[in-house]
């Protein structure tokens, strides 16, 4: 029976080889250079990071091992975390055996449910996802075997049994927190017959075929995004200090909690019900345009348009637009956001600011959502969250496997700047 450890370890004595060729006969050759605006503007654009899971393309979109994003749309969940890590898509067998094992692994301890309970009923969701996490630390199998001992060849494998225990409890989790925060009654199990994204939507309530098939797709299309994104980074900056894949995702998902960048499709939602109830409805082209100028000479920005990387439509959101365009054309949150995608390019070329006036994941994606009942727009990221744990534990798990060492930057203080550049008083002033 082939499983995604065995599938790894195959695979780890060429990648060590090639990295280890790499530094030794190319160190010292420069990949990047910072200047002051980069470095004051929280390094964006500076390349100091290895990210073999996915990279973002300005034209392409995401790419996961080499594959881009839309043409690994109909895939399952479990079939991009085997993507992810090992850096092939699994064979039948393969996948059937990670189904079967994350199910077998997907039972959350009492003590859990009972923390959950026990906070207040103001808590956020993120908060309460955060919280399970880090208090299902005390399982970390990574932790005993370091206090143990073990070689450093084999800190991959504890790191990658703490991922499969997390990620098989995250749906029941996430559904969970979705039931007790919001009253919507008693928890509901995982049916051994749906995958791993399925029983997501199944413990949510909510057991459409449709909706199921919406949650694999959620899934697999916010999986991972890169190395250099705040909860990426974030997990990958504590995951080298050798914390176990619960203080890293924990720490990680911390950071997705944040405005700037997990909350994003709320925003976009929150635009989108804006502009139905100015015009009671769905808008006309002529309505969403003289809006969208409306807008924009305010001063404000359309939430979903525009992209840090991206200059061409998020095939992200292509993916999103085609469910809705097929499932449910008429809803009038959907024809919104369809008008939208119609009209608002067009004024943002117009114009003129906007380095990319295409759409981004987010202009759709919270639309879904609302469609099927999910309108607690707060919970969000947190649907988010489980599906982008998956690029965090395939990070941490080929860092540990490559043997990387502790991420630990230099920093300079603004008089050091001052003096690099030959900025005298006198030129400050």
């Amino acid at each position: 029976m082939s499983t995604i450890k065995q599938a790894l370890a195959n695979r780890i004595p060429e990648r060590r080889r090639e990295i280890a060729d790499l530094v030794k006969n190319f160190g010292d050759h420069v990949i990047s250079q910072v200047n002051v605006k980069q470095a004051y503007g929280g390094m964006r654009g500076v390349k100091g990071l290895v990210c073999d899971t996915s990279l973002v393309d300005p034209y392409k979109g995401l790419i996961i091992r080499g594959i881009p994003i839309d043409e690994l749309a109909d895939k399952s969940a479990e079939e991009i975390f085997f993507l992810l890590v090992v850096g092939e898509l699994p064979d039948e067998e393969e996948l059937s055996t990670l189904k079967q094992n994350l199910f077998a692994r997907s039972e959350v301890p009492e003590y859990v449910w009972r923390v959950m309970r026990d906070l207040p009923e103001t808590a956020h969701p993120m908060d309460m996802l955060v919280t399970a996490i880090a208090i299902l630390e005390a399982q970390s199998v990574f932790r005993k075997r370091y206090d143990q001992g073990m070689k450093k060849e084999e800190y991959w494998e504890p790191a990658l049994e703490d991922s499969l225990n997390l990620l098989a409890k995250l749906p029941s989790l996430a559904a969970g927190i979705y039931r007790i925060r919001y009253n919507k009654g008693d928890l509901i199990l995982p049916d051994p017959k749906l995958d791993w994204s399925e029983n997501y939507g199944h413990m949510l309530g909510i057991d459409t075929p449709d909706f199921l098939d919406l949650m694999r797709l959620y899934m697999v299309l916010h999986s991972d995004h890169e190395g250099g994104n705040v909860s990426a980074f974030t997990a990958h900056v504590v995951a080298s200090a050798l914390s176990d894949p619960y203080y890293a995702v924990s720490a990680g998902l911390s950071g997705l909690a944040g405005p700037l960048h997990g909350l994003a499709n709320q925003e976009c939602l929150k635009f989108v019900l804006g502009v139905m109830d100015r015009f009671d409805g769905a808008p006309t082209s002529d309505e969403m345009r003289d809006y969208t100028w409306q807008v924009l000479n305010s001063g404000r920005v359309i939430p979903g348009y525009g992209h840090a990387v991206l200059r061409a439509t998020d095939p992200r959101f292509k993916a999103f637009h085609a469910f809705g365009k097929k499932h449910f054309p008429e809803d009038p949150v959907f024809k919104t956001v369809d008008v939208g995608f119609q009209v608002i390019p067009e004024v943002l070329q117009e114009h003129g600011k906007a380095a990319n006036p295409w759409p981004n994941v987010d202009a759709g994606s919270g639309a879904l959502l609302y469609h099927y009942g999910i309108e607690e727009m707060s919970y969000y990221t947190v649907l988010f969250s489980v599906s982008r744990a998956m690029g965090i534990c395939a990070q941490l798990v080929t860092s540990r496997a490559m043997m990387e060492p502790i991420t630990r930057p230099k920093s300079v203080s603004t008089a050091w700047m001052k003096a690099e550049v030959g900025m005298t008083e006198a030129a400050a002033t």
